[in-house]
């Protein structure tokens, strides 16, 4: 970890464009006629953040080196112990006489002035730097009227620590430029703020009391700050908590703590450390939400195994804050690592109720890292995690409804975080979908706000970025090209001039697009997008365009694959959907044994079959007016909702080599299940009340019947309780590693479908959605320009 001088930190580097990758650099037109360069690669962006992962960099905190300063040496109390942070203050004013970061928000007055007081006070602690005192105390006379503001940001304990400093201030015999009725207002809310946060006679509140003792001044209880001490000598990881202890009271341990950070950094001092835990999973976070984290996979997984080592150890950097805790617990067991949900609950419940640190559970930001975190829910005896996701939910359901989020210094950027995340929960965001959203709201400015503000490159970074929109756009241009592949071989199988079918080409390839969006993968995207063409214009022929005996046709000439279609066809619809079936299959049976190494096409056959057959049977009930128990419509159902075709023949097109063992073993006919029957459920639940008036059957319908006195509402409510139970069960399939036999990768895609169809059937009945035509051409046309950095 190493700290930046405020005057020399800067994160935004001048844009560079390297030499991209012939194999996947390309010229082509893009949508709207414009001709585009499409770059893939940007390798001076790569190299700069794959060396992020080697150290954590955090800028000087002016706040913090000054109380460090204000340290008195253990062998003479009027000497400073450290005095090169008191050279450092001397150093370092700014032009304007503040000290602090520069280029700060307008909204960070109280920051500035809260750095700068404190400054002003270590200067005249030691009784040097008249000049810069002078011109620290016009800034504060310049600038005070900001202290009472409401309108700007309050950094963590600031009505109880600035007032405080102004008491200390008055010690020193220091003169201040602020009227008495403006200084009696700001003692009286501490005196207010302090009665408050005594009066809840909680650890929390004991804690937050603590962590502000700069601001406590005599009225602090040392001995109960003590409790609060960490392995590493400090409080709270805090120099300035730390610092303001030791000028009470003799400890070794914060002594030692100090030491060895003015080693570590020189003269000045972060805000708070260490902080290696947070900072590298906020990068790891921030790299998978912009799309890119498939260029650092080897520097992720050393970040994830040691971040797993520290949770297995109770780390503190870990379980000290609810924020790190839950971001640690959702990045975790989101890549496949063992991690129970007590431990988060645990904090959460200790962090989140009335009384935190700094009432900043009543932090926004916080309840969000919980809120995500809990919707990892995977094993029933989460009850504890499930009730986090309720109070989280409500939490922030009332920041969106009271407007209180727009008080955060960024408000626009966290409101729209909030709302995503209330809108699309994780189990029906689409990751392309979500990476774009995530770029275009991202902020570079990497600002965090404890008692001071804070920034890193490891947290908010242009390079990220920048390289995300490179590749979104790269990605994208490819994929324009294949779907314009795939329009033309929708016209050349002739499946344009089949009427009673829905023309849904866009749609299909956009599920591909949106879930296996890298390049190499185009072979899994055009399997996965023809299937899904297929498998639609089958459905409709079954449904609606086909008689009995065509479908009964179809079926045979499946079975026996090998026909003359000009004399075994008994109409030009069947002959048309065979022959793009069988061409189909067979070009994704030569793409498989490029990736498998042996032949797997009598396998999608049989997977096409079961489809067929299981239709037939749909249209056999029709046909009988028969009605099935729901556990026999289920049992027929998943099969014949069609995500068969599209994903499992995929399987063999994203990498891992699979065995006949594999294939055969029960694990993927249950993820495959578990799947199709959330997929059958949701489209059930949006479709009743079309089907209902075409007379037909369905999952909604049948629970009505079967179930003496059920309403809809009750079936409805007892079908979305299945649903979230079945896709709890699919996502712990797909996390778990021990004893699995498939692997991740192909594993994955019965999960990305699961996302697929959550987000098909949010509102609408699958394809219909005008939210759904937005997304695909954000998706598939509209690349992302003009991003203000």
């Amino acid at each position: 970890m190493s700290v930046f001088h405020p005057n020399s930190y800067i994160i935004s580097h001048n844009p560079r464009f390297p030499s991209f990758s012939a194999l996947l650099e390309s010229r082509i037109k893009c949508p709207g006629g414009v001709n585009c360069n499409v770059f893939l690669g940007v390798d001076e962006s790569k190299e700069r953040i794959r060396r992020l992962f080697n150290k954590v960099e955090l800028s000087v905190s002016a706040y913090d080196t000054a109380w460090v300063a204000m340290v008195p040496s253990p062998h003479y109390s009027q000497a400073p112990c450290f005095s090169g942070c008191v050279n450092w203050i001397l150093e370092n004013q700014l032009e304007d006489g503040s000290w602090g970061l520069p280029e700060q928000s307008v909204r960070l007055l109280k920051d500035d002035l809260s750095s700068s007081l404190a400054c002003v006070l270590a200067l005249k602690r030691w009784d040097v730097g008249e000049e810069q005192i002078k011109k620290g105390l016009h800034f504060l006379k310049s600038n005070f009227a900001s202290a009472t503001d409401k309108n700007q940001c309050s950094p963590i304990g600031f009505d109880i620590i600035f007032p405080g400093m102004l008491e200390y201030a008055n010690d020193l015999g220091l003169k201040l430029p602020v009227e008495q009725t403006v200084l009696d207002t700001l003692l009286k809310t501490k005196a207010e703020e302090i009665r408050r946060w005594s009066e809840k006679k909680s650890p929390e509140s004991e804690a937050y009391l603590a962590y502000l003792s700069e601001g406590m001044g005599n009225l602090q209880n040392w001995d109960m700050v003590m409790k609060h001490q960490r392995k590493n000598g400090s409080l709270f990881n805090s120099p300035s908590t730390t610092a303001a202890s030791l000028n009470h009271i003799q400890n070794i341990g914060c002594l030692n703590y100090l030491s060895d950070l003015l080693e570590k950094f020189g003269n000045a001092v972060p805000t708070v450390y260490p902080l290696d835990i947070y900072a590298h999973l906020c990068m790891v976070d921030t790299l998978e939400r912009l799309g890119i984290d498939r260029h650092f996979k080897k520097e992720i997984r050393s970040v994830l195994d040691a971040t797993y080592s520290c949770w297995l150890q109770d780390d503190e950097q870990i379980f000290m804050d609810v924020g790190t805790c839950a971001l640690a617990f959702r990045i975790l067991r989101m890549n496949g690592y063992n991690v129970l949900s007590d431990k988060l609950t645990q904090i959460a419940k200790e962090e989140c109720y009335p009384g935190s640190l700094g009432g900043h559970l009543k932090d926004t930001s916080k309840a969000l890292e919980l809120y995500r975190a809990s919707q990892t829910i995977i094993y029933s005896d989460e009850s504890a995690l499930e009730k986090q996701n309720s109070w989280s939910k409500h939490f922030l359901e009332h920041k969106l409804s009271n407007g209180s989020v727009q008080l955060d210094r960024y408000a626009r950027i966290l409101f729209q975080e909030v709302q995503d995340a209330l809108k699309f929960p994780s189990h029906s965001n689409l990751e392309r979908m979500v990476n774009r959203r995530n770029i275009e709201q991202y902020n570079a400015d990497s600002t965090r706000i404890l008692k001071t503000s804070y920034r890193s490159p490891n947290i908010g970074n242009v390079d990220f970025v920048r390289l995300a929109v490179e590749d979104f756009n790269a990605c994208q241009s490819i994929q324009w090209k294949e779907l314009k592949l795939l329009e033309r071989w929708v016209v050349e199988n002739s499946l344009d001039k089949l009427k009673f079918a829905r023309q849904k080409t866009a749609y299909c390839y956009f599920s591909a697009a949106a879930t296996l969006f890298s390049p190499e993968l185009s072979d899994a995207r055009m399997a996965w997008a023809k299937n899904g063409i297929l498998t639609t214009v089958v459905d409709d022929f079954f449904d609606v365009g086909g008689s009995v005996e065509e479908l009964l046709n179809l079926i045979k000439l499946v079975e026996k694959w090998d026909v003359n279609e000009e004399t075994e066809c008994c109409s030009e619809h069947v002959r048309i959907i065979f022959s793009a079936l069988h061409h189909t299959i067979c070009e994704i049976g030569e793409s498989a044994f490029k990736w498998q190494a042996r032949h797997v096409t009598t396998h999608i056959i049989e997977i096409w079959l079961e489809l067929l057959n299981s239709m037939l049977r749909e249209a056999e009930w029709v046909r009988d007016s028969h009605v099935p128990k729901l556990d026999e419509y289920m049992a027929n159902g998943f099969i014949s909702f069609a995500l068969g075709p599209i994903v499992l023949p995929t399987i063999y097109l994203v990498g891992p080599k699979l065995s006949e063992n594999v294939v055969q073993n029960g694990e993927l006919r249950s993820l495959f299940k578990l799947m199709s029957t959330c997929g059958r459920l949701l489209n059930d639940i949006q479709s009743f009340k079309r089907e209902s008036k075409e007379g037909k059957l369905n999952a909604v319908s049948l629970h009505m019947i079967h179930t003496n006195g059920a309403t809809k509402e009750d079936a409805i409510r007892e079908i979305k309780c299945t649903i979230n139970r079945k896709r709890r069960e699919l996502q712990r399939l797909v996390l778990q590693e021990e004893d699995s036999l498939v692997p991740r990768a192909c594993k994955d895609l019965f999960w990305k479908m699961c996302r697929v169809v959550h987000q098909f059937y949010m509102k609408d009945d699958g394809f219909t959605s005008e939210e759904m035509l937005g997304a695909v051409k954000d998706i598939l046309h509209r690349p992302i320009t003009q991003l203000q950095w």
